[in-house]
């Protein structure tokens, strides 16, 4: 592939999850995992990350405070939240948050592809790397 590499940050203490979504995309993006937002904020202070799924609850920080935390440390890379308790509420915290998405769990493969792959066209404008990560 002729592409950039892109950094995919998967963040979830759900073991199964998280090893599911890095299937799901280890063909297109540099995985990097982390099982807390804490983990994650360590990694992204270590690493260049270009986008970042998070679960929304973890255990001492949620998805939603280490977007906050990401955005404080001027990181723009687009960050989606997955979740299983989706509120209009929390959809807008994470707009305010600048968060790109939030999705619900149970997510499906193809929404959660169609998201990430949205997140890497508006972000960095590759409709390249964009086509082959939706016809892959």
């Amino acid at each position: 592939m002729d592409h950039p590499t892109y950094r995919l940050l998967v963040a979830d203490d759900d073991n199964d999850f998280r090893q599911t979504v890095c299937e799901i995309f280890a063909p297109f993006f540099q995985l990097i995992e982390a099982e807390s937002a804490e983990e994650a904020l360590d990694l992204v202070a270590r690493e260049e990350v270009h986008l970042a799924l998070f679960d929304m609850h973890m255990k001492q920080l949620t998805g939603l405070d280490a977007i906050r935390k990401l955005r404080a440390l001027h990181i723009v890379a687009p960050c989606i939240i997955v979740t299983a308790d989706y509120t209009e509420e929390l959809r807008d915290d994470a707009e305010q948050a600048a968060a790109f998405s939030v999705l619900r769990k149970p997510v499906t493969r193809r929404i959660l592809v169609n998201t990430v792959a949205h997140a890497v066209e508006t972000a960095y404008d590759d409709r390249e790397f964009t086509h082959q990560l939706l016809c892959g």
